[in-house]
């Protein structure tokens, strides 16, 4: 893909065929697959070969290169602009001859996914190596392993969550990490004093998808999605904002053990989330 498609991108012979939509945009339709690749050419695969007679060995290898894996969220996070600019030009002859060259019975779509598709592998192999590795040397790395890929499964799970937040002034990377996202039903109360079960009942709640950043609780409300298989895409409105620094919890509303209470400087706003 690296060759046969971005490379042609800059090929003079090719410049023809090519739609003005696409020139010049290879870093937004392949992201940094090139990164991707090469650290799994150079360094990776050499890593995992030198386990062939020690299985065992294998979590090492994804402990040893636990922070190169980042590399997966910067490219799941580039793929819905990727997937645009692909749906608009998919049907040029640009690529009919790219694909005619390398004898590809699959479209430059779904090599584009196989990223996207690896992440979810690299567990499966840790899961299917710990089934037969019960009592050996190398167990608890194994384990380690699979928690450091499952941790970044969720972690490029939730920033894909967030590049579709719409509607918010400032830069959401000065908030922090993500650290969980999730919908919820919300009751908003603005007095003080303690939320009665009995007076939540009477008013509707209201839908909302939050996002637990490092130095923010941000509250948006999710639209439709659109497209179709993995096309499909939601897109959140930004409506509000806690800072973390100001906020405090009640665990447990008083008879509902699904419901816990979010407070604001000295409880003058008050949510109660489900």
């Amino acid at each position: 893909i690296p060759q046969g498609y971005r490379a042609e991108m800059d090929n003079p012979a090719m410049l023809i065929l090519m739609p003005p939509v696409l020139r010049n945009r290879k870093d937004v339709l392949f992201g940094n697959m090139p990164e991707i690749y090469d650290f799994h050419n150079k360094i990776f695969l050499h890593s995992l070969e030198s386990c062939l007679g020690a299985p065992e060995r294998v979590g090492c290898c994804f402990l040893d290169r636990r922070e190169d894996f980042q590399m997966y969220e910067k490219y799941c996070q580039n793929k819905p602009r990727s997937e645009s600019l692909w749906r608009q030009c998919s049907e040029c002859t640009f690529f009919q001859e790219c694909q005619r060259k390398l004898e590809h019975k699959l479209g430059l779509d779904s090599y584009l996914l196989k990223p996207v598709q690896r992440l979810t592998k690299y567990q499966l192999l840790l899961k299917e190596l710990l089934k037969y590795s019960t009592s050996c040397d190398g167990v608890q790395e194994l384990q380690e392993a699979l928690v450091a890929m499952l941790d970044l499964l969720k972690s490029v799970n939730d920033s894909m969550h967030q590049i579709s937040i719409t509607g918010y002034d400032g830069d959401l990377s000065e908030l922090g990490k993500v650290l969980m996202q999730g919908s919820f039903s919300v009751w908003t109360g603005h007095r003080k004093g303690p939320t009665k079960m009995k007076d939540l009942a009477r008013f509707k709640p209201m839908q909302r998808h939050l996002f637990l950043y490092e130095k923010a609780l941000v509250f948006c409300k999710k639209r439709e999605e659109h497209g179709d298989g993995y096309d499909k895409t939601s897109s959140y409105s930004f409506k509000h904002f806690l800072k973390m620094n100001a906020v405090g919890i009640t665990e447990n509303v008083k008879g509902d053990h699904r419901k816990f209470e979010i407070w604001y400087s000295g409880r003058e706003e008050v949510y109660v989330v489900q």
